[in-house]
């Protein structure tokens, strides 16, 4: 009998990507599927096309254990509390059980930061890592997880941190930004230390993961960075949010 996979999908301002992944390698079991986010971003419109990855993949997936689904939001026992680059009406809005209903099975529902960060924790750069972890990926905004001894901390939202006069610190540091503003690596490289320093005062990470697409560019601005941590790049890059939220699905204690 056929290995069966555990589904993870990952919902983007652009883009909605799945894959199964098999846990026991940390990678997709076959190759992903991606359909555009459409332009009305709507809880039941991404449902339609979360539905059809679920049945595209559905010989490959094992029907005992949930889907996987990450959204750039705040998610808090099931039910979305924030909105990035998907429509507002999702604030307020029952996840989990809408799209339960829509595929027909068990679904878990995370932030997609912390889906990212737990691929990393379990597959990549903070593999074995028993300690205080930072994964921060570094965007159009500044998503990030946090980890106590393989542990996840859900939803820490540190991109949001109010500093040095920013009302959000994403705003100013962020990959986005300094493409925008059309910074040098050593010029955004000041803004990270900044950012990393005030989170290493107050949390005293003993590793940070960098990732986003820029932490493949590792080399260009980490070497400018003096933190107590080390700092590293994630490993799994634009695979991890799959990977993490199959990964999360898989280990959700109800």
């Amino acid at each position: 009998m056929a290995k069966k996979h555990v589904l993870g999908i990952d919902i983007g301002g652009s883009g909605i990507k799945g894959a199964p992944v098999d846990l026991d390698e940390g990678e997709f079991a076959t190759d992903r599927k991606r359909i555009d986010t459409p332009k009305e971003s709507t809880p039941e419109a991404v449902a339609e096309i979360v539905a059809q990855i679920v049945d595209d993949f559905s010989k490959d997936i094992d029907k005992s254990s949930p889907v996987g689904i990450t959204v750039p939001a705040v998610v808090h026992h099931g039910t979305v509390r924030s909105a990035a680059n998907i429509d507002k009406s999702w604030i307020g809005s029952d996840a989990e059980s809408m799209f339960s209903a829509a595929i027909g099975r068990p679904v878990i529902v995370v932030n997609d930061a912390d889906a990212a960060g737990a691929a990393e924790m379990h597959y990549g750069a903070g593999r074995g890592n028993e300690g205080t972890v930072l994964v921060a990926t570094l965007g159009t905004g500044i998503g990030t997880a946090m980890f106590l001894g393989g542990e996840l901390l859900p939803n820490t939202e540190l991109g949001h941190l109010h500093l040095d006069g920013n009302d959000d610190i994403e705003t100013w540091a962020a990959n986005s930004v300094r493409e925008k503003e059309d910074l040098s690596w050593e010029e955004w490289a000041e803004r990270l230390q900044r950012y990393f320093g005030h989170i290493e005062d107050l949390l005293w990470p003993d590793l940070i993961v960098i990732g986003g697409g820029v932490s493949k560019k590792s080399d260009k601005y980490v070497p400018y960075l003096h933190l107590r941590a080390p700092i590293v790049p994630a490993q799994l890059r634009n695979d991890a949010g799959i990977i993490g939220a199959a990964w999360l699905a898989s280990h959700h204690r109800s």
